[in-house]
């Protein structure tokens, strides 16, 4: 059932046409979705407060009237009379209520923005071409959509502070700063800290810290993406690119469990920024400063590019015969990982039933913010756990590993992606031990390991995860991957068609056909036909398993059941 049906809808009238909307529905938004107008705006933000001061979302506003002494409708020529307010009013604090009217392109409004627009414009310097914001500035849109295209003023501009640093990772132009203190109200309403505000008054008013503070919370650069001129902006990403050039790409941050839906913006295999992506069930419309800067890995000085055996280069081909010659010798174990895709552990798993394998996953566990980031930092446990790969919570895993290493049990090994003497596996364990590494990165497991195959990052591969409410949102390839390097999907299918698995294949339709016949809890779910938002699937033979979330142990399910847990 649709959000719409849940709940009353009322209908208003728009430039004289009737349109049904949510009543108590914010006017902006309202008009927007449900009638395809634009009313113009700065301050006004629907995960914020409102604000009310910039003034450019004044509109025409009436009412059916009605006669005071006797509540009947005033007809005129057959129709209920409209009692329009003498003065505009803005749309950001109003809610639709029933036969309520505005008019958007009337000739007030439009002065009414022409004149917002000139004042606007008194103090700000005209540096659009080398200012970071161009290209996705409202500022310059709507003075463009609905200025004078010219100005009246010819004194000279009040100079303001410029690249004034106020946190680690944001650099403010606070000449351009328009007072809309979306920034301010993110600081007190969402991080909560208050750290930001303005000081004197008029056209000398300026943003600033509070005396002592910075803004430096994990938050930070939430701030650059609220405001909507060139006032504050990312310091990593400032004058590196023009936003025109670039490419989003929809995708789920790895950072956690959380799921953080994302855009990647890339140019030319180059990934130069993380934004967040509005999804009201997730992440609303915020993500951290540490998941935007993932993207380096990338980049990684410890990148694999090459396949080896015994350390030295081999094509990926001969690679893939020597870990099937391992994996047929029989005693296997598999490590799998969960930041792989839920397509790479159903496959992954037809490895570890062909090798009659136990499987392992090595837990990332670190303390959660409360907020965006939880304690399980991985994006995909849960979907490791739906898949098969593995029946529990993996958070004794790494003992378990190490007993069936001592007992001896485990002659061959195939690890994807982790770093085993990082997790605390001792590293004479895995010396006696045939190794087959399958990763994007170099680390002291791939050092020790017989075989090794890289892979790609998330960034460069398409996908779905499963995050900590069990919702299924999907990713796509934001960059080609290094020359020569596949994707774990395709390697995982070439070893599993090695091992006699026949049905195995390497493109994410064919796995999801595959995954639908099998998975009960995916049966309906198609990555094709997946909404960006993802959805909510059925978990109820998983709630006797146990989550660790932040400082708690909190029972999969329902979405509802984990928030109330």
């Amino acid at each position: 059932m649709s959000e719409e049906t849940k709940i009353d809808l009322v209908t208003i009238n728009v430039d004289g046409k009737d349109v049904d909307v949510p009543a108590g529905m914010n006017l902006i938004d309202a008009v927007k979705k449900y009638a395809n107008v634009e009313i113009p705006h700065y301050c006004y933000h629907n995960k914020l407060s409102v604000a009310g001061n910039c003034r450019m979302c004044l509109v025409e506003m009436g009412m059916p009237m009605r006669d005071r002494a006797t509540g009947e409708p005033v007809m005129v020529d057959g129709k209920q009379k409209i009692g329009w307010m003498p003065k505009p009013a803005i749309a950001c604090s109003t809610k639709c209520s029933p036969g309520l009217h505005i008019k958007t392109q009337s000739p007030m409004v439009k002065e009414c923005r022409n004149g917002v627009m000139e004042f606007l414009l008194v103090n700000h310097p005209l540096d659009c071409p080398i200012c970071d914001q161009a290209g996705e500035c409202r500022l310059q849109e709507f003075s463009t959509d609905y200025g004078r295209g010219y100005s009246r003023y010819i004194e000279e501009k009040n100079v303001k502070p410029k690249r004034s640093r106020i946190g680690p990772r944001v650099t403010l132009d606070d000449e351009r700063c328009i007072l809309c203190s979306r920034c301010v109200r993110f600081s007190q309403e969402i991080t909560k800290d208050g750290v930001l505000g303005f000081v004197d008054r008029g056209s000398y008013s300026t943003l600033t810290c509070y005396p002592g503070k910075e803004l430096d919370n994990n938050y930070s650069l939430n701030v650059v993406d609220l405001c909507p001129v060139g006032a504050l902006t990312d310091t990593d990403f400032r004058f590196k690119m023009r936003v025109w050039f670039l490419k989003p790409v929809k995708s789920i941050c790895t950072e956690s469990s959380v799921g953080v839906n994302t855009e990647v913006w890339a140019r030319e295999g180059k990934i130069y920024r993380i934004t967040p992506r509005q999804n009201d069930e997730v992440n609303d419309a915020w993500m951290s400063d540490s998941g935007r800067r993932l993207y380096t890995k990338v980049e990684s000085e410890f990148r694999l590019f090459e396949s080896t055996i015994s350390g030295s280069t081999v094509s990926e081909e001969q690679a893939i015969a020597k870990a099937i010659e391992l994996l047929k010798a029989g005693d296997v174990g598999v490590v799998g990982s969960g930041f792989s895709s839920v397509e790479e552990n159903h496959v992954l798993k037809d490895i570890v039933t062909a090798t009659e394998a136990e499987a392992w996953l090595i837990p990332h566990v670190d303390e959660g913010d409360e907020f965006l980031i939880s304690s399980d930092r991985t994006p995909n446990t849960r979907g490791a756990i739906i898949t098969g790969l593995i029946r529990e919570t993996p958070y004794d895993h790494v003992d378990k590993l190490s007993a069936a290493l001592k007992k001896g049990v485990i002659k061959t090994l195939l690890v994807i992606g982790e770093d085993l003497v990082a997790a605390g596996i001792e590293e004479s364990l895995l010396k006696d031990t045939k190794i087959i590494y399958i990763g994007s990165e170099q680390n002291a497991t791939s050092k020790l390991a017989e075989v090794v195959i890289p892979s790609l990052t998330a960034f460069e591969k398409s996908g779905t995860f499963v995050n900590q409410n069990f919702r299924i949102q999907k990713f796509a390839a934001a960059i080609p991957g290094p020359k020569g390097v596949v994707t774990d999907l395709k390697t995982f299918a070439s070893i599993a068609e090695g091992l006699g698995c026949e049905s195995t294949t390497s493109t994410l339709s064919a796995v999801w056909d595959s995954i639908q016949n099998t998975i009960p809890e995916l049966a309906s779910v198609h990555y094709t036909t997946l909404s960006d938002e993802g959805i909510l699937i059925e978990a109820d033979r998983f709630n006797k398993l146990k989550f660790c979330e932040g400082n708690t142990l909190h029972y999969a399910g329902t979405q509802s059941e984990v928030a109330n847990a």
